[in-house]
């Protein structure tokens, strides 16, 4: 009976919130990467909704409970547990280098930084990867496709969202199998990172008048951004081409 009640709620939020962002599209907004910006709009909506009744309260509770030291460590321990997701997608695109990298990183904090708590790596000169498989899959010519938001998740592509299925297979706290404490685990991890992205939101409100598209093209370029490891695109370097030629310059 409560579950049914839960779906019945959901169901008329979605419903509600997709009429409202029917009508709430104007043309001239309408990006050709973002096709399906109707139930985007409805879905960023009720995630954001979610954000603000539980997940920010409770974030900003944490930030402020919790020392500087003790988030550093909460953040070097589950960056460390990514360590194993870079190498694994560095090998997938041929970056060998970067991947010894990575496995160097991790055996050195998971030993010497207490299991990950304190990064000792970087100050080594071991620099830190940010890679997982929807950005192999780019590499390997996979387009983005066109921009989703997921329930809960939040922002994605038709090309990423199935490719966080590869990288939760390679998460070490799913696959050791810590039974419960994997939820605490998780629970810690989203709260810590929502928790740095506070400020960030502060200064987002601050100077969009749209959140929704300002988050869609923030994550589409970054996107973009990683794949090509901060390389321009050829039709950047086209653009970069004629500016020089209008200026002028030999």
């Amino acid at each position: 009976m409560a579950g049914n009640r839960l779906s019945q709620i959901l169901a008329l939020l979605l419903a509600v919130g997709l009429l409202g962002a029917c009508a709430s599209v104007p043309e001239y907004s309408r990006d050709d990467r973002d096709p399906f910006e109707s139930y985007n709009r409805a879905m960023f909506t009720v995630n954001d909704a979610v954000d603000r009744a539980v997940l920010k309260p409770v974030a900003q509770g944490y930030k402020a409970a919790t020392p500087r030291p003790v988030q550093n460590s909460v953040g070097n321990f589950f960056s460390n547990l990514l360590e194993i997701r870079n190498a694994f997608n560095n090998v997938l695109q041929g970056k060998f280098h970067n991947a010894a990298s990575d496995f160097t990183r991790l055996i050195m904090n998971t030993s010497f930084g207490v299991l990950g708590l304190f990064d000792v790596a970087t100050p080594m000169g071991l620099e830190k990867s940010q890679e997982d498989f929807g950005q192999t899959l780019g590499v390997w010519g996979v387009p983005s496709g066109p921009y989703v938001v997921l329930p809960m998740l939040g922002p994605s592509s038709v090309r990423d969202a199935p490719a966080r299925v590869v990288d939760w297979e390679l998460d070490p706290a799913i696959r050791a199998g810590l039974g419960d404490e994997r939820y605490a685990l998780l629970a810690l991890d989203i709260v810590h990172v929502r928790a740095r992205l506070l400020s960030t939101e502060r200064a987002l409100d601050e100077v969009a008048t749209d959140r929704y598209m300002a988050i869609r093209n923030a994550y589409l370029e970054r996107r973009e951004f990683l794949v090509r490891d901060g390389a321009p695109s050829s039709d950047q370097q086209l653009d970069f081409l004629r500016e020089l030629e209008e200026d002028g310059m030999p």
